[in-house]
Parts: structure tokens; sequence; C-alpha cells
């Protein structure tokens, strides 16, 4: 019989994060199933009170057959921000246009992992890829502490530290003392952006350090913008970030009219319809 709450469907890939929304959905008595690689169990089709959470590239196998809608922000979005919100310029430009980029720069597939998010010395160190695909790209800057947020109609339902100058350093947003400087720029980030993101999204925000010699405490900034429903929660409480999961990659037929232009294209736009 299928549980009244719905049912959390899992990618075959486990990890502690999908361990930990598994136990949360568990206690509101959601039904939980890891998926198997080749296809999605015929109890499991098209219910129409599924929710989702594991990686992109199963989930387009399996969206459209959990009737599920994935929700997640525009890839250009970081760079159309004001400066006040990045704190440094953030461009796309095609892979040909930024290998001809001087460095040191930071660079990044605006949405895929295609290769590696870092720091490289010159455009022309950016490796191979097929055809010419957009490329993000940005100044380096030096991140004093990063933070991830949970955020369900601008609210922050839960949120974690992840990283003290660029190394894993998880922590409960939650009475840290950056807490109430966390949320004060968040709630000038949505109140100014909030209609460009997503009813279910999370962002990373973090303190960039000030230039040296200067007296300052550096300046808060928005990281990036990611899916909630494959995001990790890092040191966040597990029920409130299933409860951003839970809209962020639910049934299609219940999708906001607000939250239609950040439905994922491809096999999960057409589910439900």
């Amino acid at each position: 019989m299928p549980s009244r709450a719905g049912f959390l469907a899992l990618a075959p890939h486990r990890s502690t994060t999908a361990a930990l929304l598994a136990d949360a959905a568990r206690r509101r008595s959601m039904e939980v199933a890891v998926l198997p690689v080749g296809t999605v169990p015929d109890r499991y089709r098209e219910r129409g009170d599924g929710h989702y959470y594991g990686g992109p590239r199963f989930a387009a196998r399996v969206a459209r057959q959990l009737g599920v809608a994935l929700l997640e922000p525009d890839d250009g979005w970081l760079d159309a921000l004001p400066y006040a919100f990045t704190g440094r310029r953030v461009r796309r430009v095609p892979l040909s246009e930024a290998r001809r980029l001087p460095g040191p720069l930071f660079a990044k597939p605006p949405t895929d992992k295609s290769f590696p998010a870092a720091v490289y010395g010159s455009g022309a160190e950016l490796p191979p890829a097929a055809g010419d695909p957009l490329v993000q790209v940005s100044p380096v800057v030096t991140w004093a502490e990063e933070f991830r947020l949970f955020l369900l109609d601008g609210e922050i339902r839960t949120g974690s530290r992840y990283a003290v100058h660029g190394l894993l350093d998880a922590a409960p947003l939650a009475g840290h003392p950056q807490e109430s400087a966390v949320r004060a720029f968040a709630r000038r980030l949505t109140a100014s952006c909030g209609d460009t993101l997503p009813g279910a999204v999370v962002v990373d925000v973090g303190r960039i350090s000030p230039p040296a010699r200067s007296a300052g405490a550096g300046s808060w900034a928005v990281v990036e913008a990611n899916m909630a429903w494959f995001s990790n929660v890092y040191a966040a409480d597990p029920g409130g970030a299933l409860d951003v999961v839970l809209r962020a990659a639910g049934p299609a037929g219940l999708v906001r009219e607000r939250d239609r232009a950040f439905r994922r294209p491809g096999p999960a736009s057409s589910a439900g319809t």
C-alpha cells in the first residue's frame, strides 16, 4: 500500500546525506526506496506522491517515470546578480574564449561536473571538453568561511558552515558566531533577488577575506546556487533540509506557478503532463 505521506526515491549511489534524509523521511512516515540501476519498479511509477534525491544523470532517466518535477536555479543566475551580492565579476563565456584569458582565474562548468571547479593558472590550462560549452569564470577570491543555506520560499530552513579558508570544516549554522551576519545577508539577497530563484533551493554564501593589511572583516557574497535535490547537508538539520528537498523534487502536478520556469528541462519537464 502506498504511504499516505508519499515516498522518497534515492539514486542507487548512496551517500551520508542520502542516509540522513532517508532517516528524516521515515520519521515522517514516508516510504523510502533506493532505486535499482536498471529501471523504476512499477509500484513507484507516476503515483503522484513521489520525491527524489540523487544525481542529475540518474534523475534524467527516472524523473518522468516517478512523476517528479526537478527545480533548479538558472545557469546564468550568479553572473546576473548585482555586484553587491557577488563581490566579484562573474560571467559565462565559451570555452574557446575562456582559454584565451590570462590568470589566475576561477573556472567551473555552470551546472554539470564535466571538469573540476578550481583555480587555474590561465585559461590555457582548462581541460578539454566536447564542443564549445559555456564556462563560468571569475577573479580569484579567498573565502574566509562558506555556508550552505537551504531556502524555502526565501526563508532559511536550515544551514551549515562547510568550509574555512577553502578547507572542509562543517558546523551547524544554528548558534554559529556568524549566524546573524549570514541571516542578514540572506534576507537582503532574497528581498532583492528572491524571485530569480526557485521556491526551494540551496544557496552557498561566504565571507570574502579582506585584502592584505586591511583592518576590515571582509564582505559577504554569494558563492553559488544549487539544486536542493543534489546538495550535501553537511552539518545542517536533516529535517529542515528535507523540507526543501521535498519541494525541489516533488510531484509534477503540485509545482507552483512561480516555479514552473525553474523546472529542469528534459524528461522531468514532461512528467505528469
